[in-house]
């Protein structure tokens, strides 16, 4: 399950999962709560910035937990820094891997994923005493003062890609819309809700075909989900899938419906294509968080909610829209990042 929700980019495991009634925490900036470490980002003052990766999966899998470790490879080199990598790490030597990280004097340790919460008291330990602390965000993650959790709200990227969808229906006077997801679970059902309110926001009479497959990785059940969707007039789909989301965009691509991206930014894809990316990956918050953490902003004792509108990520890119639709969507994402738009009401009044 792990690895399938990993593929989602994480949506519910490594950010905030809500419910259909949670409220979103209000999002601190990097220096309004808990506390930076000295030096940061030489936290341990020793002239040089190490950063320590732990995942539990395969950092060479082409997909989530290879990007975690891609992000931070990438931003380091262009810092000068250095980027000390472990990947499928076993839950049960979590705590020994974060002991051993430390003692090779890094400066942050980074979790790839919840999964590895027992890692976290090492943090508390005197091997880790200079070191700062990113952790991906999960319900069954306590906050600590010596760690920062990242997280974001899961329906303010769902309203947003809904919204833009909503943006390439009118163009083309579609009313109809798909939405292929594996389990039928709270998150991928509030998913649902939310993309269908963005859609509703700007096609007021539009309808919404949810199937779930029962699996995020199954391409032909996504395959044939997307075909029966299209057969019944959808003029998008958004594969909101793991290891199905190429064969099914594909599928979607030989009725040229319009296509949306679950969690990166593949506009440059060429097989399958994509008319729109929506950008909500933990490696793109797990890059923002660094670039705090080089400016000596990355606060631990606090959770780090990532705001659209905001911050960096998450966001939405429409692929080839035109110039105004474009400002349409960056406006409507600025309006949810000032709270001009009240994301609760509007998923919950055009989401049912």
């Amino acid at each position: 399950m792990k690895r399938l929700i990993a593929a989602l980019g994480a949506l519910c495991v490594l950010t905030a999962c809500a419910s259909n009634d949670a409220t979103a925490p209000e999002a601190p900036t990097a220096t309004s709560a808990g506390a930076v470490p000295a030096g940061e980002p030489d936290v341990n003052g020793d002239g040089k910035v190490v950063i320590g990766v732990l995942s539990p999966g395969d950092i060479n899998d082409k997909g989530y937990y290879q990007s975690f470790v891609d992000s931070a490879a990438a931003f380091a080199t262009s810092q000068g820094w250095t980027v000390i990598k472990r990947g499928s790490v076993p839950t049960a030597e979590a705590l020994a891997a974060a002991r051993a990280l430390c003692q090779q004097k890094v400066d942050l340790v980074a979790l790839g994923a919840a999964d590895l919460k027992d890692a976290i008291p090492a943090s508390e330990e005197p091997v880790c005493a200079k070191t700062a602390w990113y952790v991906p965000s999960s319900g069954n993650v306590a906050q600590t003062p010596r760690i920062v959790l990242s997280a974001d709200d899961p329906r303010q990227t769902m309203l947003a890609a809904g919204y833009a969808t909503g943006l390439l229906l009118r163009a083309r006077g579609g009313t109809s819309a798909g939405f292929v997801t594996g389990v039928e679970a709270d998150y991928s059902v509030l998913a649902a809700k939310a993309y269908k309110a963005g859609i509703r926001t700007v096609v007021p009479d539009a309808t919404l075909v949810t199937t779930y497959t029962g699996d995020f990785n199954d391409s032909a059940k996504a395959k044939e989900a997307v075909q029966a969707q299209m057969s019944q007039g959808v003029k998008a789909v958004y594969p909101y899938l793991g290891g199905a989301t190429d064969a099914a965009t594909a599928q979607a691509n030989t009725g040229g419906v319009i296509t949306l991206t679950p969690g990166t930014d593949r506009c440059a894809s060429t097989s399958p294509t994509f008319d729109i990316s929506v950008l909500f990956s933990p490696g793109d918050y797990f890059a923002a968080a660094l670039q705090d953490f080089a400016k000596g902003k990355l606060a631990m004792g606090v959770t780090r909610v990532w705001q659209m509108g905001v911050d960096p990520y998450p966001t939405v890119k429409l692929c080839k829209g035109t110039a105004e639709q474009s400002q349409k969507l960056t406006a409507y994402m600025a309006g949810i990042g000032s709270k001009k738009i009240d994301v609760v009401a509007d998923v919950d009044r055009l989401g049912s």
